[in-house]
């Protein structure tokens, strides 16, 4: 198994796990709050990947996680995924070319940046939150 498939695995059994552990069930849990934006690669829609709002237990939020799937660098957690719990959380962003390759299974294409970490503090109510990874060394985004 290549490495962007086993990533990818990983990720979404990681989600899994959350949501057993934190609990997914309708109608239980604290309120979760829908979040949209754009996400871009050093200026650049990111063709296709995920996004995870995991609270922030360092700073004291606790909750379940909240995420989406990004599409011509759109996410919303409304359409395609779980909104969140508000306060600070630690966002991961995964981005792909979008190209998929006949031999792999759940592609979404070649990485083309690492799992990006960075922080937000969301509000408490639906909001729209904007995130730019910035540029490495090697990673480029072909439109």
């Amino acid at each position: 198994m290549n490495n962007a498939v086993c990533r990818g695995l990983v990720f979404v059994l990681t989600a899994m796990l959350m949501c057993f552990l934190l609990g997914c069930g309708v109608g239980d849990g604290p309120q979760r709050f829908e979040v949209s934006g754009k996400v871009t690669f050093g200026g650049k829609p990111v063709p296709t990947g995920r996004i995870q709002f995991e609270p922030d237990t360092s700073k004291g939020n606790r909750g379940p996680a909240g995420y989406a799937e990004i599409k011509d660098g759109v996410y919303n957690t409304q359409q395609t995924g779980k909104g969140t719990v508000g306060g600070p959380h630690v966002v991961v962003i995964l981005g792909f070319d979008g190209k998929p390759r006949p031999e792999a299974e759940l592609d979404s294409g070649t990485p083309i940046f690492p799992d990006y970490r960075t922080t937000a503090d969301l509000p408490e109510e639906p909001a729209s939150k904007d995130f730019d990874v910035p540029a490495t060394p090697g990673g480029t985004v072909d439109q």
